[in-house]
């Protein structure tokens, strides 16, 4: 049964509302129904050639129109999936943040054992870098005002700072968190 255009137009204005409730049925989102209506009617018109003339339009469209609800369910199931994938792993990390910061003892930070090791970390560094360390960490010095009282530049003592950072965090990498040793030992002012 080959269609003309106006044929064609007689048919869409017939049995698109019908077909429009059909999906919507399925997909609750009529504006999507709609643009799959579209969608299967244009199928059908691109491919209308390949039909006999006795083939069933009105049942070709709708199985048309139902392979693509189904695809486009598919589609909403794996979005949703996607998202509830994701959603658990959020919820892992917020509990795991929860857990790890509940756990947290700041006055485990400063037990003896660790400000020993703070203490020889320190006392191995060259007396400069230990002198300008202990004077932006201890005194709570701008670097500005150490480098003047060193006469050295800003940069110099940005260096002193990273080196002494840098050694404190491989001496207590195995008593701290990353990003606790971060807080306290940030690398630059």
């Amino acid at each position: 049964m080959a269609f003309n255009l106006k044929e064609f137009n007689d048919f869409f204005t017939k049995h698109q509302q019908r077909f429009v409730h059909f999906a919507t049925t399925y997909l609750h989102d009529e504006a999507v129904a709609e643009d799959l209506v579209v969608e299967s009617m244009m199928y059908y018109w691109e491919n209308k050639d390949r039909l006999s003339e006795a083939a069933n339009v009105p049942a070709y469209v709708l199985t048309t129109l139902k392979h693509k609800c189904i695809d486009q369910l598919r589609h909403q199931k794996m979005v949703q999936d996607v998202s509830k994938e994701i959603g658990e792993l959020q919820q892992w990390d917020l509990s795991f943040r929860l857990t790890s910061l509940q756990d947290f003892e700041p006055e485990n930070i400063f037990t003896r054992e660790i400000q020993e090791i703070v203490d020889r970390t320190l006392d191995s560094l060259p007396e400069r870098t230990r002198e300008i360390f202990r004077a932006s960490r201890y005194e709570n010095k701008p670097y500005k005002e150490i480098a003047e009282q060193c006469g050295i530049t800003v940069k110099g003592v940005e260096i002193h700072i990273m080196k002494s950072n840098k050694a404190l965090r491989e001496a207590l990498a195995d008593y701290l968190p990353l990003g606790v040793l971060l807080f306290y030992f940030p690398l630059v002012e």
